[in-house]
């Protein structure tokens, strides 16, 4: 009996990444790719903001490749991420009131609640 408890434990693990995790990572390389060339090009300013955001991005890369391979890490760096991503657009729309900094920060934030979920958590490894 032990023996068919096992496998019905098995078979019950979910396996395989879910389509909104694969999406999440599409929209944050998308992102992070376009945040990394913004820097490059000043927009952040020429200091630590530039840099910063090159740091901030080149984490958020790895994160992205380890969430694809369903890692943990991976996870937690995406997960901070877009919490980061969500903040930073929120003080943004505060400085210069442009409604599509509000747009992506909610993204973000959807991002995260959703990669929160029990679902997407048992399917890690």
């Amino acid at each position: 009996m032990s023996d068919s408890n096992e496998v019905k434990k098995l078979q019950t693990r979910a396996r395989g990444m879910l389509p909104g995790v694969a999406g999440i990572c599409m929209f944050m390389l998308v992102m992070t790719t376009l945040n990394a060339f913004a820097a490059l090009r000043g927009t952040f300013g020429q200091g630590r903001g530039k840099y910063g955001v090159l740091a901030i991005c080149t984490l958020l890369a790895a994160g992205i490749f380890g969430l694809l391979r369903l890692t943990r890490w991976g996870w937690a760096l995406v997960l901070a991420g877009c919490l980061t991503l969500f903040l930073g657009n929120m003080v943004y729309f505060r400085q210069t009131h442009a409604a599509p900094f509000v747009v992506q920060g909610l993204f973000a934030l959807v991002f995260f609640l959703y990669l929160v979920r029990t679902e997407v958590r048992e399917r890690l490894h």
